[in-house]
């Protein structure tokens, strides 16, 4: 079994401000810096620390070396991303006093994915394999087509949520990673109880999580035609950035369902996974090991 995450990689440009710059305000920033991220690098990055062995195949940018280099010091395979021409993929991201943000995202480089690199990348790969994906690449609907006719498991993550999804066929994934906003986008639905029943009416094999910020999580996996569900709360603590809260909730729970944990082992760990990653600032750097989460998890349940 091999772990195939075809991502993006992005520059992230932080900047905290007392509030979200508004339509035709000027607003003084307190602080800017550039952290690695984008949603494909965060995910690979919280499945290796959290033991997985991952690829991740993309394409890199103009500027985008130490995006590489990352990768590897993490224990990410990097062979299957392509050098291209373009500049590489970037956000500016502004945080408020209270950890929240809003970005505005230049897919770059991300947006070179061809067919062909598709096909040669995936040549490799079979029914064993697991394939990740993202809504910030290009070539989305083409990458589950391909994947799904070599037998692979497809999960996604369907952020940044557009139009462009419609062309998706859900029906070919096995699992699909929202949040509570992107759930609704999806179904209508603001319940995340009626969004789930919504999808499973539509998709039967599917199986979902979906991530409520403060109220936690929901995880409602599909198994021989029976429902397995869990509601997760989450862990509380002082939030700093929670720019890379949901990929490392996504990293540790596919990492944890992979090794053959649990759907409640899943869920805890990547619950306080995420509550570790949002006490930090920045992207891929806020992402703990899993060594440090297992501690803080074992130190919560003996309170």
């Amino acid at each position: 079994m091999r772990i195939l995450n075809f991502g993006s990689l992005n520059l992230d440009y932080v900047y905290q401000v007392d509030h979200f710059v508004q339509p035709g305000e000027t607003l003084a920033a307190g602080s800017q810096a550039v952290h690695p991220g984008g949603k494909g690098l965060n995910q690979s990055i919280a499945l290796a620390r959290a033991g997985a062995k991952v690829c991740h195949a993309g394409c890199l940018g103009q500027g985008g070396e130490p995006l590489e280099k990352l990768l590897q010091e993490n224990g990410v395979d990097t062979a299957f991303l392509l050098p291209v021409e373009e500049l590489q993929g970037n956000a500016v991201i502004q945080v408020t006093p209270s950890g929240e943000n809003c970005i505005l995202l230049f897919g770059g480089s991300n947006r070179c994915i061809t067919a062909e690199q598709i096909d040669r990348t995936l040549a490799g790969f079979s029914s064993e394999d697991y394939l990740i994906l993202q809504n910030e690449v290009n070539n989305l609907p083409l990458l589950v087509e391909k994947a799904c006719e070599r037998g692979m498991k497809i999960l996604l993550n369907p952020s940044p949520c557009n139009g462009e999804l419609k062309a998706v066929d859900f029906g070919k994934l096995s699992w699909l990673l929202v949040n509570e906003v992107e759930a609704f986008q999806l179904t209508g639905e603001k319940e995340p109880e009626k969004a789930w029943e919504k999808l499973h009416e539509a998709y039967p094999q599917l199986s979902v999580l979906i991530t409520l910020g403060s109220a936690g999580s929901m995880a409602y996996r599909v198994e021989d035609g029976s429902t397995e569900s869990v509601r997760q709360p989450a862990f509380r603590v002082q939030a700093v950035d929670t720019t890379a809260a949901g990929d490392t909730f996504t990293g540790f729970f596919v990492g944890a369902l992979l090794a053959g944990r649990s759907l409640q082992e899943g869920m805890q760990l990547a619950a306080m996974a995420s509550a570790i990653a949002v006490t930090r600032p920045g992207a891929a750097g806020s992402i703990p090991f899993l060594e440090e989460t297992e501690k803080a998890l074992y130190k919560r349940k003996k309170m």
